[in-house]
């Protein structure tokens, strides 16, 4: 045991070095600089922290975002992040190493994913053994769904919040098991860790309920059921109601109305269990038929509570991302600024194999592992897959929820297939060198261990024969019910045997199948981890004949607002790239990517729309001097300002009808060539985006969307140039 747990320990280290380091190759090709555009505003956000206090951080309100509306930072933000990576900052400091925020800030997602792959081994040990932990730890490290938001430099909120959500499970799972209130209260204490880490919290405390629920319906019910749940919700909700982001949407929103119905549930069975210890079976089914009366009165006087208090709510007090992932439909309807986010889109199949790969073919197995024998914490595995399933399927950024369950239940699986299969070899090896028992017919061994199982067997009956001797006799039925005890503990190792033991050769070829298939996907994570997502997305790379180009035209463009513009000068743009211009230019915004404000984002949209005129009309009235537009059809950058147009359109025709998207379409396709509308020609987004490209190559001809741009010759008459990086970048001047 004493070398196991050495080995154990030793095998975790080698785990969490492993899910540091393949994260690192961002820092290696590129340099250390925080990637994408929403860890821009988390840095910001943690360099002011640790300059100023976190005092002076819940009092900030920030007048270079959401001109001339600004926005107060310590109410509006999930702080679990920013807190985590000031505390560390501050320690190291402490320390005498002289680290910058900004280095803390990228290294910080490496580390708790190391971290987190050390929770999920504690999660998938509770459930299913030391192997399977460890399994499970091996493929989270690696798996590129986690890598994709969690490399070196992606400083934002799933950095911490992946590591919270599986830790909150683990201690879920263990106070199930254990019974303990101190692991109880630790679980309310680490869910607060996650509230105030991310919004995806509301998948614990919706997970948990259905997990109770089920449960009590299959009879399952126990005091550590009630230990596990009852102090989550009332400790862990008022610990939430602390959280400024979140408030009293902890008792008020929708989200959180089914662990409180739950809690109801929970504790008129608790009521049920607890008197029928104390009454006699008729009294019993008297007091039943009271408690069940008292018991839907109260739950239906809940539920009209509830229903009062959200419909007047026109959402019926569902926020938009909670009735996208309930309704795909809803935010193309209703709300396009949540329906324009590419990571709220559904995944496509090839996303599946992209992000968990071979997994997608291990988890069924992992599922029926954890039926054989099925408990509770392996159910709350079960549930936790299915519904994370759901929710991937609906939006593909929650593909980052579903690869712990897939990891837990991918090394579940392996693991009891290894298990079995070396177990197998083993025997069959003593059977052949060490002249071990031999088969029979049903496939028990024969010899020493099966006098093994006899004399047990033996010994057990007459140790039960002598207890029985001084008790009274029993009757028929009690008799009958030991015979069936006694002959299910004779069978049952028999049984196990039986099953367990495979051939010698069958047993090695699909051991080395397994492996192989591990060495695919450790490939395949590696590939993933160097190629598809160490990529910042501020630096930009192509290849051709001539070798790799890098284009940096992102920094260089808000370097030259930096040093070439007035500290208090207002600069319009798509609301995308809203914080990496505050962070990285320190210039005020109109729009940013918080979108809270969904008029003032149509507004941007709307002078994007329009002519030129109009378009300056509404620039001027926001105090705007500078416009930046973004423009990838000479290079090939697809996500430029014109691919996202249309979204612009609809946004801006959501708050101000004369904007209507027909008007931007030609019998119903978008195009900016010559069959392009009027409308779409003479908008100011076309003009910014398409000016003097004609000079380029003497045609126009955009090779993202493939063909010639439609109005080529035309001169600015409100705006002029002011700052042109050869592609992807465009700046204009009011």
């Amino acid at each position: 045991n004493a070398f196991g747990g050495v080995l154990c320990a030793f095998t975790l280290i080698l785990i969490g070095v492993l899910a540091f380091s393949i994260r690192l190759f961002s820092v290696i090709k590129y340099e250390s600089v925080i990637h994408e555009f929403d860890p821009y505003f988390n840095f910001r956000v943690t360099q002011f922290l640790s300059k100023n206090g976190i005092y002076e951080f819940w009092n900030w309100f920030d007048d270079r975002t959401w001109y001339p509306l600004g926005r107060v930072i310590g109410g509006t933000v999930y702080p679990g992040l920013t807190l985590t990576a000031g505390s560390i900052w501050w320690f190291v400091n402490a320390l005498n190493i002289p680290l910058s925020v900004e280095t803390v800030c990228v290294f910080t997602a490496p580390i708790f994913s190391a971290i987190a792959s050390w929770a999920t081994y504690l999660l998938t040990k509770e459930a299913k053994g030391t192997g399977a932990g460890l399994m499970a730890a091996a493929i989270l490290a690696m798996v590129p769904s986690y890598i994709s938001r969690s490399v070196a430099g992606s400083y934002d909120n799933e950095a911490v919040a992946i590591f919270a959500l599986v830790f909150t499970f683990y201690l879920y799972v263990k106070t199930l098991n254990t019974g303990s209130l101190f692991y109880a209260t630790l679980n309310a204490l680490s869910y607060f860790y996650m509230v105030c880490s991310w919004g995806g919290y509301t998948f614990i405390i919706n997970l948990i309920p259905m997990h109770v629920l089920l449960c009590i319906v299959t009879g399952r019910y126990s005091s550590r059921l009630y230990i596990a749940y009852a102090p989550l919700v009332i400790l862990g909700t008022l610990l939430a109601a602390l959280v400024p982001v979140v408030g009293f949407n902890a008792v008020l929103t929708s989200e959180h109305f089914a662990s409180f119905l739950v809690f109801i549930i929970l504790h008129v069975v608790a009521f049920v269990y607890y008197i029928k210890g104390l009454l006699t079976p008729r009294l019993f089914k008297m007091a039943m038929t009271l408690v069940i009366t008292v018991g839907l009165a109260v739950c239906f006087a809940v539920v009209a509570i509830l229903v009062a208090l959200v419909a007047s709510s026109p959402t019926k007090g569902w926020s938009g991302r909670s009735l996208s992932l309930l309704d795909p439909t809803y935010a193309s309807k209703y709300i396009p600024i949540i329906a324009s986010v590419s990571e709220h889109q559904p995944p496509t199949w090839p996303s599946y194999f992209m992000d968990i790969n071979v997994l997608a073919f291990l988890v069924p197995a992992g599922i029926i592992s954890c039926f054989l024998p099925l408990s509770d914490a392996s159910s709350f595995m079960v549930l936790y897959l299915v519904t994370a399933v759901y929710f991937s399927g609906v939006m593909v950024r929650l593909m980052l929820v579903l690869a712990p369950a897939a990891c837990i239940l991918s090394g579940i699986a392996l693991s009891s297939a290894f298990d079995v299969l070396t177990r197998s070899m083993k025997f069959q090896l003593s059977k052949l060198f060490d002249d071990g028992p031999a088969i029979s017919g049903n496939g028990s061994p024969n010899g020493s261990s099966a006098s093994t199982v006899n004399t047990s067997s033996s010994k057990n009956e007459k140790t039960e024969k002598s207890e029985a001797a001084p008790k009274e006799k029993q009757s028929k039925k009690n008799r009958r019910k030991d015979k069936e005890v006694t002959e299910s503990v004779s069978v049952k190792p028999k049984k196990e045997k039986r099953l367990s033991v495979l051939p010698l050769e069958a047993s090695i070829v699909s051991t080395l199948l397994l492996i192989a298939l591990g060495g695919f996907y450790v490939v395949h994570c590696v590939w993933a981890a160097a190629e598809a997502y160490s990529a910042p997305s501020i630096v930009l790379t192509s290849r051709s004949r001539e070798g790799l180009h890098v284009f940096d035209d992102f920094r260089e463009a808000y370097a030259w607002l930096s040093h070439n513009t007035d500290v208090d000068d207002k600069v319009a743009s798509w609301w995308d790239y809203g914080y990496q211009t505050t962070a990285m230019a320190n210039r005020t915004v109109i729009v940013d990517n918080n979108t809270w404000n969904n008029t003032h984002i149509a507004t941007v949209g709307t002078a994007m729309s329009s002519p030129e005129k109009a378009a300056w009309e509404i620039f001027d009235s926001l105090d705007v001097k500078y416009v930046l537009v973004v423009f990838g059809g000479l290079v090939g950058y697809p996500s430029d300002d014109i691919n996202k147009f249309l979204w612009m359109v609809r946004i801006g025709g959501g708050e101000f009808p004369h904007i209507k998207e027909p008007d931007y379409l030609r019998d119903g396709q978008y195009r900016v060539d010559a069959q392009a509308t009027p409308t779409m020609l003479n908008c100011l987004m076309y003009k910014l985006c398409y000016y003097r490209f004609v000079e380029t190559d003497g045609k126009g001809f955009d090779r993202v969307r493939g063909y010639e741009i439609g109005k080529k010759h035309f001169k600015l008459t409100h705006f002029e140039e002011v700052c042109f990086h050869n592609p992807p970048l465009d700046g204009a001047h009011l």
